[in-house]
């Protein structure tokens, strides 16, 4: 049912629902557009219908081939919405759900669009705060790049910015999508350019092994994972490739490249991965929906219980993953050597084949074994200790009966 959005503009069609609002089909005076008209709850804040214009010349301002423009913003009663540019296409979530990962040319062109597209963002003092395949659109009616990847722009600029306020995140909220969020958000730590990068190489990532680095389980566990693990090698890829990887997935904010610098490395890359195929890359290992330590008499209930790390979690159980969400998890703060960066602060160290990877569910399992056993060897030791000794006070008491009675004879 169509409805009016402002005195200019007419919402026809509803084209998807995200956290913040929904994105409708919609007609201006200079033909098709895009709007998303945010809750209702949102436009009754005043704080942010303040916000809303204050963030209106940068917003207008922010053009680029690969960035999806805001045409206007509209402020009406109870209606507040974002009028954008109308893509013909689909969004990256969609195309990685089909094809679960993508051939390493395609994926590093796709990415290299967006890297593009934050670096004028940043340029203009704009950090997107919630990069993730949902909000990367691929335009059907655009030239094919390389390994046949449509244009990519990148859409929902502002919208984190927006509705984030001090009295949604004191302290203990964060803002943003869990799989995708730099460490530094998690500790606390105002968002810079730089969390942008992250959530990008998070991107990459997961286009090349269909899974994120750190994803799945409790939300809590994924944030912790964020500043305490590093991030699993993906066999198959040039070793360039990877360590761009690496260096900006690193913990420390300012061991990551800057947007441009990132965006022209991985074109510089796709020479060299022309015609390959999509990685062949193991599932990830599964993992226990509480990250817990359940006695050892639980484990066989627990392995019904597992659900698969691939993709995004959402902070609200049961909500879509297309979602900006607040958590109450509370983080430690990270030890020097995490917050190191580079190869030594984000590549695993290698391990053997067919062993467990350190902090998943069957390494759990099998320290849970190892404690066990320990405990059940240091009782059968103590066990043997106190009969020895037990023994040896037996033959120290009849030695002095003996010498006494040996004495005393006449």
């Amino acid at each position: 049912m169509a409805r009016k959005i402002g005195s200019r503009y007419t919402a026809n069609q509803i084209l998807g629902r995200g956290s913040a609002g929904t994105v409708w089909l919609g007609e201006g005076p200079e033909g098709p557009v895009a709007i998303k008209l945010l809750r209702e709850d949102l436009a009754s804040d005043e704080e942010l219908v303040g916000r809303f214009v204050q963030e209106r010349t940068a917003l207008l301002g922010l053009e680029h081939p690969h960035v999806v423009s805001v045409r206007d913003l509209v402020v009406d009663g109870n209606d507040l919405a974002l009028v954008m540019d109308l893509v013909r296409g689909t969004d990256l979530r969609t195309r990685l759900d089909r094809e679960r990962r993508l051939a390493p040319e395609a994926a590093v062109a796709i990415v290299a669009d967006v890297a593009d597209g934050l670096a004028a963002a940043h340029a203009a003092g704009i950090v997107h705060r919630d990069v993730k395949p949902e909000n990367v659109l691929l335009d059907m009616q655009g030239p094919l790049g390389p390994g046949g990847s449509h244009p990519a722009l990148l859409t929902d600029f502002g919208v984190a910015k927006l509705i984030d306020s001090p009295k949604r995140t004191r302290a203990t909220k964060i803002i943003g999508t869990p799989d995708y969020l730099a460490p530094e958000i998690v500790e606390g730590l105002p968002p810079r350019a730089s969390v942008d990068i992250y959530a990008l190489a998070t991107v990459l990532y997961e286009l090349l092994a269909g899974f994120t680095p750190f994803g799945g389980g409790h939300p809590g566990a994924v944030l912790r994972r964020h500043v305490t693990e590093t991030v699993v090698p993906l066999p198959g890829i040039p070793e360039e490739l990877w360590q761009l990887l690496v260096q900006c997935l690193a913990k420390a904010p300012a061991s990551r490249l800057r947007a441009s610098e990132l965006a022209a490395r991985l074109r510089e890359q796709l020479q060299t991965l022309a015609g390959m195929p999509p990685l062949d890359v193991d599932e990830p290992e599964t993992e226990t929906p509480q990250e817990t330590e359940e006695p050892a008499a639980a484990a066989p209930a627990a392995e019904e219980q597992r659900v698969r790390r691939r993709g995004a979690v959402s902070l609200v159980p049961g909500a879509k993953p297309d979602s900006n969400r607040d958590t109450h998890t509370s983080m430690r703060v990270p030890g020097p050597d995490e917050l190191a960066g580079g190869a030594r602060g984000t590549a695993r160290v290698p391990r053997a084949a067919g062993a467990p990877r350190p902090g998943s569910a069957r390494h759990r399992v099998a320290a849970r074994r190892r404690r066990v056993t320990f405990a059940v060897a240091g009782v059968v030791v103590a066990a043997v200790v106190g009969v020895g000794a037990w023994l040896a006070s037996s033959g120290d008491d009849s030695a002095p009966s003996q010498e006494t009675h040996s004495t005393s004879t006449p």
